[in-house]
């Protein structure tokens, strides 16, 4: 058994207890780091097939940007743990189907697998570079889905900023060229307000008849 071997069982342990975590950790903020964890135990099973660009890719945008946003939204907001899980419930039955088929498209494919492995993967050469391969191949062959994936990115950006700038009614905005145009009769109001002798003497002037009845 290799070192390669031995690393592939490690990760893949860790991967498959990291991701159970995941759905049966009580605390959110736990089941992220579960997540988080899961993320990059697969970046390293891609490192040992030699798979470096994507390795690098889960790590830099899941585990260093989505992840992180994930956790600063879920320890901002105040999520009611008795809410979510009197609705759990409900979606039990839903979820166990999910799940049963999930298992059994992977156990289909391990069986498979396991039973008729068919003919090794070529392997590269020394001085391969799967990064450059990956860039030929995206920007020759598959040219036109990526421009259709960033046009889909694109509108998915453009909606989020229509839906954060929408009109409501509930907030209150400053207008910068109605407040330029505010004269300072608009802005200070003088009031007269009498010193504190002043209204202690009318305070005993209106006292005083009284007291002589």
């Amino acid at each position: 058994m290799t070192v390669t071997t031995v690393l592939f069982y490690l990760f893949a342990a860790i991967l498959v207890v990291a991701a159970f975590r995941v759905v049966t950790a009580r605390s959110p903020v736990t089941a992220a780091m579960h997540l988080v964890l899961s993320f990059f135990t697969a970046a390293m099973l891609w490192m040992l097939i030699h798979v470096e660009f994507l390795a690098l890719l889960l790590v830099l945008v899941y585990v260093g940007a989505v992840m992180v946003l994930f956790l600063f939204v879920v320890m901002m907001l105040d999520i009611n743990m008795t809410e979510l899980r009197a609705g759990a419930r409900a979606y039990l039955p839903l979820g166990l189907i999910i799940a049963a088929v999930m298992v059994g498209e992977m156990s289909f494919v391990l069986a498979r697998t396991w039973w008729d492995s068919g003919n090794p993967l070529p392997v590269p050469a020394s001085d391969y570079n799967n990064t450059l391969a990956i860039g030929t191949a995206m920007y020759t062959e598959y040219v036109y889905a990526v421009q259709v994936s960033a046009v889909l990115l694109l509108v998915g950006m453009v909606a989020a900023i229509s839906l954060t700038l929408r009109r409501r009614n509930d907030v209150k905005r400053n207008v910068p060229s109605e407040q330029l145009k505010v004269k300072r009769e608009d802005r200070i109001r003088l009031v007269s307000v009498p010193a504190e002798r002043e209204r202690a003497a009318d305070a005993a002037q209106t006292a005083a008849p009284h007291g002589d009845k």
